[in-house]
């Protein structure tokens, strides 16, 4: 069995001396170790939801919050303004739409994601993706079409921006046109 250290505290306590919570999980083996980071950005987020390995779900999905979806879904999935990750176990037979839209497991429809896909390697895609950026990384696996779109907002945005530093810089510069003779 594992001895304590001297550092180790009691009841899982913080030393005082600014040792590791980890060595204190060691002398403790009831201790349930924490749980595996997010693999997407969902983790800058407070609210995601979590649908484990062993949901079944067949309907219609949709929420106000983050999905980590381990489980099975057969239906649709919207998640309008929020972000979507199907796991590793993840099986899901529905077209997809959410801003964001990062796959490890096995798709089967189409997905609309409104910023981003991600295909990771692990990931399996047969469908059509529809987005403004996209990720299929080496090895994974995709089947179907890529629609690219531009955000209407920000191309506007831009123009008139573009526009903008046009004018300005045509009052402040002199025409090409006009050259001197000396």
């Amino acid at each position: 069995m594992w001895k304590a250290r001297p550092d180790d505290k009691p009841n899982g306590q913080q030393p005082a001396n600014g040792g590791s919570q980890l060595s204190s999980n060691l002398s403790n083996p009831m201790a349930r170790p924490a749980p595996a980071p997010v693999p997407t950005r969902m983790a800058e987020h407070s609210e995601i939801a979590h649908i484990g390995k062993s949901v079944v779900i067949k309907g219609e999905l949709s929420g106000s919050e983050d999905l980590y979806l381990d489980g099975e879904v057969e239906g649709s999935i919207e998640l309008t303004g929020h972000s979507i990750t199907v796991g590793p176990n993840g099986r899901v037979r529905a077209n997809i739409h959410a801003r964001e839209v990062v796959i490890l497991g096995k798709v089967d429809g189409n997905v609309n994601g409104d910023e981003r896909v991600e295909v990771k390697r692990s990931g399996v895609l047969a469908g059509d993706i529809s987005t403004q950026r996209i990720l299929i990384e080496d090895r994974a696996y995709f089947k179907g079409s890529i629609d690219v779109q531009k955000n209407p907002a920000k191309s506007a945005e831009r123009r008139e921006m573009a526009m903008a530093a046009a004018a300005s810089g045509s009052l402040s510069q002199s025409p090409a046109s006009e050259v001197r003779k000396i």
